[in-house]
């Protein structure tokens, strides 16, 4: 497919950078399921090609790391075939590009005062991470605007109670690859755990390190506190997603114990095939010190 799109630039003027663009948009949509292509390729937008450079916008940062990952090299081989000569991809956080002129609607405004509390979920979420076809969407003039879709969802006494904005985010490598190895107990207790703790990728912030009981994790994992103890020991878990250790405290009638202190992964590591497949080791230990090993 490349050699075809090569043969594009032979005998014709090359293409201006909109145009390149338009082809590459072309190749990919044939290439790509319709719910990626929308989600994450149509809503780029074509900057500029100058000094053997094509710069393309995203919406937010979430999105551009995504078609570097992902789609960079292929871009990149599109492109150059278009313009028979080395060409750098690059991808620019540009979010003017999604906003009508004269719309400047705070999307913290718009999410309910009594949603907008604790960690920094709801607008903060919203406005860092939200998919960029919703804003390709709003940019098209589809008849919605930013506004008037978050009243919708977050401005009801029924999204009151079910407060759509604390979604966890879940890979598909997750559940794809470590579920089957780690079994729905281990899994849906992971799951809670995170669910204690607080990560933004975006900005770095992690709050990880968790004061509980295992009575406690096992009530929102909905599992018995000896599935909770099983789990907590396993190799797997403690090696790439939970460490604990016991507190005690002394009492008059001796020492006791008082709860766990939780260390939580947050990000999926590789299983241990795909890391021998693809050489890529996992860190031996991304946990505290104090993390380091106890059983009970």
């Amino acid at each position: 497919m490349d050699k075809g799109m090569k043969g594009q630039s032979l005998g014709i003027d090359k293409p201006d950078y909109q145009q390149a663009w338009e082809m590459v948009l072309g190749e990919l949509r044939t290439e790509m399921s319709r719910a990626l292509y929308e989600t994450w390729v149509q809503p780029l937008k074509a900057v500029g090609f100058e000094n053997g450079t094509f710069t393309v916008g995203a919406y937010n940062a979430y999105g551009r790391a995504w078609v570097e990952e992902r789609l960079g090299a292929r871009i990149t081989r599109l492109l150059e075939g278009l313009y028979a000569e080395p060409v750098k991809f690059n991808v620019m956080v540009a979010n003017g590009f999604y906003r009508p002129r004269g719309e400047e609607v705070s999307i913290k405004n718009t999410v309910p005062q009594d949603l907008a509390h604790d960690d920094a979920t709801t607008a903060e979420m919203l406005e860092s991470e939200a998919s960029p076809a919703t804003h390709a969407t709003d940019l098209a003039g589809a008849g919605r605007s930013r506004k008037l879709m978050l009243q919708r969802a977050y401005g009801s006494e029924r999204a009151k109670l079910i407060q759509p904005e604390r979604g966890m985010f879940v890979t598909g490598y997750l559940f794809n690859n470590w579920l089957p190895l780690l079994g729905h107990s281990a899994f849906t207790i992971i799951m809670a755990a995170r669910a204690m703790c607080y990560w933004n990728p975006m900005t770095g912030e992690l709050r990880n390190v968790v004061e509980t009981e295992m009575g406690e994790l096992a009530e929102r994992a909905a599992v018995s506190v000896r599935t909770v103890k099983d789990v907590l020991n396993a190799e797997l878990v403690q090696r790439y997603f939970l460490r604990y250790r016991v507190r005690r405290v002394m009492t008059p009638n001796g020492v006791r114990t008082a709860g766990i202190s939780m260390q939580v992964r947050m990000d999926d590591p590789l299983t241990p095939l795909d890391q021998v497949k693809t050489g890529l080791l996992e860190e031996e230990e991304w946990y505290l010190p104090e993390f380091s090993g106890e059983k009970e």
